[in-house]
């Protein structure tokens, strides 16, 4: 008897980006399929992402997800409608710390999440089409992030430069030790949230307002902001793409998002066991 059949999974946590969705942000018919049939099973399916929550606006409506999702790596619950569930903001010292450390490097774009806009300050750089493309609109240009600093969601550091970034992230994360969490949601964007903005405390936050034990919760994903995620859910799921680190501290590994690696990791883990 598998653990799934003692525990059969109720609760399903999702990332989106290099997740759900394939390279160039569509989304496939069988994975939209296999959510599809978790949720006539009775599975509840929401999304935690990076992204801010009016961001996936579209895919809450796509999915039908009638459950709050994680927006800002967690550090905003919304439900369904729109209203805010929890939402945590960056310390301002943590904010000044982060921005003055990417702002000296001229590789990197800064990039401040506050007020429900994508802001920036510089002059458009290569980056900001790509999460433009992404997020299904423009940042809004602001003289300075100042004003912003008591209700910052994320901080990003945005590089075509993988190693900078990596770089930037062992260098910040002393610098804000016990102020915020710092990760790359992706190998071209290091993240900078307040400490409990982070998809472990998310799923536990989603798990105990919906009432299921953890041990039946999955989660899956394939960037560095996602093992947080992992190291709380009875099942974790890493995607085929993923870097080893990450790979090592999921339960089992599924196909690339060019696979459709998540649809597969949803047909044979849980919908299989139903």
């Amino acid at each position: 008897m598998s653990d799934a059949t003692i525990h059969p999974i109720r609760f399903v946590l999702s990332d989106v980006d290099g997740t759900l969705l394939h390279p160039d942000h569509s989304l496939s018919q069988r994975t939209a399929d296999a959510i599809r049939a978790m949720r006539e099973a009775g599975v509840l399916f929401s999304l935690a992402s990076g992204r801010p929550p009016k961001a996936m606006r579209h895919l809450i409506e796509t999915f039908g997800i009638d459950v709050p999702v994680a927006g800002f790596n967690g550090g905003t619950l919304v439900n369904p409608d729109g209203s805010i569930l929890v939402a945590h903001h960056l310390p301002a010292e943590a904010a000044l710390v982060t921005l003055a450390l990417f702002s000296a490097e001229p590789d990197v774009e800064v990039w401040v999440f506050a007020d429900g806009d994508w802001l920036r300050r510089d002059p458009p750089g290569p980056m900001v089409q790509r999460e433009a493309d992404g997020l299904g609109y423009g940042p809004v240009v602001v003289e300075s992030f100042e004003p912003y600093l008591d209700r910052v969601d994320k901080i990003v550091a945005a590089s075509n430069n993988t190693q900078l970034l990596v770089e930037l992230e062992a260098q910040l994360q002393p610098k804000v030790k016990g102020l915020a969490q710092v990760s790359r949601s992706q190998p071209v964007y290091l993240d900078v949230t307040a400490m409990l903005a982070n998809k472990g405390e998310a799923l536990r936050t989603l798990a105990e307002h919906l009432g299921v034990p953890l041990e039946q919760t999955a989660a899956i994903g394939d960037g560095g902001n996602d093992p947080a995620m992992f190291h709380v859910a009875g099942l974790s799921i890493a995607m085929g793409q993923a870097e080893e680190t990450v790979k090592r501290q999921a339960s089992v590994v599924t196909g690339s998002n060019i696979e459709d690696g998540a649809a597969q990791a949803f047909e044979r883990f849980i919908l299989a066991e139903r």
